[in-house]
């Protein structure tokens, strides 16, 4: 009997959103923010991250606020409900590097997901937060 090879499709920029599965590009928004330095700066850091959903990195490009809330129009199966009418953010991103291919988090240099890890962080750098 002849052994059947499956024909694997090449993953290219045009295919590639097809064969993500979680649409991880869609699940999220973030938004840069100006660098926290001062105490009260991460005090109010401190309250946003205290919010649902809400989580704070650092990567090469500066300091970030991260929502996750996956997009309205983000259909059950992956794709996207308004594609042809899309925002204009969306017909820019690229996908020459994305979640598909490794996590965003890989490349954060420092990542708070909560209150709680950010709070660690403020006392560590702040010898006298909280006194």
């Amino acid at each position: 009997m002849a052994r059947v090879i499956p024909i694997v499709p090449e993953i290219t920029p045009e295919t590639k959103c097809g064969f993500c599965t979680n649409s991880k590009c869609c699940t999220y928004v973030t938004q840069q923010i100006p660098t926290p330095r001062s105490k009260y700066d991460f005090e109010h850091l401190l309250w946003q991250v205290s919010h649902r959903d809400v989580e704070a990195y650092k990567d090469e490009d500066g300091w970030y606020l991260l929502v996750g809330n996956p997009c309205l129009h983000l259909r059950p199966n992956g794709m996207c409900g308004i594609y042809d009418r899309r925002p204009k953010v969306c017909r820019d991103h690229t996908n020459d590097y994305c979640e598909y291919d490794a996590p965003a988090e890989d490349g954060f240099e420092l990542y708070f997901d909560g209150y709680e890890s950010l709070l660690k962080y403020c006392k560590k750098r702040f010898k006298s937060w909280g006194k």
